[in-house]
């Protein structure tokens, strides 16, 4: 990943009224990084995407791809961009060979080699007529599709909902191999391992509006741990729950199963073992955060959100 730059939002609002749409969105994309945009179904993921590839217009703010906006030079700018869209409309009475070859003329594809790698990789029963496809076969038509011209700017809505989990690994896999050869990518989802395996920095979207954005990096090796400490006698137990230490943050208990829950940072923990060592000790265990696990902390509260 360089610095850059080859997707630019800024400020994008389009405001569909009843709190629907996007209200300053603003994120960037650079070149050899692939970026995972996370949020739920009608958080704005796709409204965005749409602003980006031009099919709607904004309220206000920019959008740039490559240093140009967006509306003003279309043409240009989607020459040397692949869009992969959430909902999939195939011609029903072609087969996924008919229509690869229009998707060739279209874009300008001479040389087959990559295209039949991409079609080995997927098991893509290129002899199909669209209508008797899978969902999952219909996705990897798609898939293919997206990705036979060998774009340098790759962006995708929902790119791999309808795929069989070893189908999925092999869009990571694809994902991996096309950021190492310099591929720009913005992939929204609500797949959490999807986003997990495959994204460098990562955007959580809320009604409308950008929550967080982070190096997954950051998250996977946070400083800040936590631990479930579980004591063998119970006297123990409330005397570490009434424990004070600044270093130590006691989030959660359980009396029932004397299981006492902290956050401390990796520098302390030595610390925290040399206290513990004055307790019978039945079990300690760490907990890594995940993905999932930070992305609720923005919508535990959502009464409205009922889960991805």
């Amino acid at each position: 990943m360089t610095n850059n730059k080859i997707i630019e939002i800024k400020n994008a609002v389009k405001d569909y009224g009843q709190q629907r749409g996007i209200f300053g969105v603003s994120f960037d994309v650079y070149k050899g990084e692939c970026f995972g945009f996370l949020g739920p179904n009608g958080a704005g993921k796709s409204t965005t995407i749409r602003l980006l590839m031009g099919f709607s217009k904004p309220d206000s703010g920019e959008l740039l791809i490559n240093g140009q906006e967006v509306m003003k030079n279309r043409d240009k700018i989607m020459e040397n961009v692949s869009y992969l869209p959430g909902e999939i409309a195939l011609p029903n009475l072609l087969t996924g060979k008919d229509f690869l070859n229009i998707q060739k003329n279209l874009k300008n594809v001479i040389n087959d080699k990559f295209l039949n790698y991409l079609i080995d990789l997927f098991e893509l029963d290129t002899s199909l007529i669209c209508k008797e496809m899978s969902l999952g076969m219909k996705r990897k038509l798609a898939i293919v599709s997206c990705f036979m011209s060998d774009p340098d700017i790759i962006i995708m809505d929902e790119p791999s909902s309808g795929l069989d989990p070893e189908m999925q690994d092999v869009f990571v896999k694809l994902i991996k191999e096309e950021k190492k050869r310099g591929k720009t990518i913005l992939m929204s989802s609500h797949i959490f391992s999807e986003i997990d395996s495959s994204a460098d920095r990562i955007g959580v979207i809320k009604d409308g509006k950008i929550v967080s954005i982070f190096k997954a990096s950051d998250l996977k090796h946070n400083q800040l741990k936590t631990y479930y400490v579980n004591f063998y006698d119970y006297n123990e137990y409330q005397d570490f729950k009434n424990f004070k230490d600044d270093a130590i943050k006691i989030i959660n208990f359980d009396d029932k199963n004397k299981q006492i829950v902290l956050h401390i940072y990796d520098k302390d923990i030595n610390k925290l073992t040399k206290i513990l060592e004055n307790y019978k000790i039945s079990d300690f265990i760490e907990s890594k955060e995940t993905l999932e696990e930070y992305f609720m902390k923005f919508y535990k509260n959502d009464k409205k959100y009922q889960g991805l």
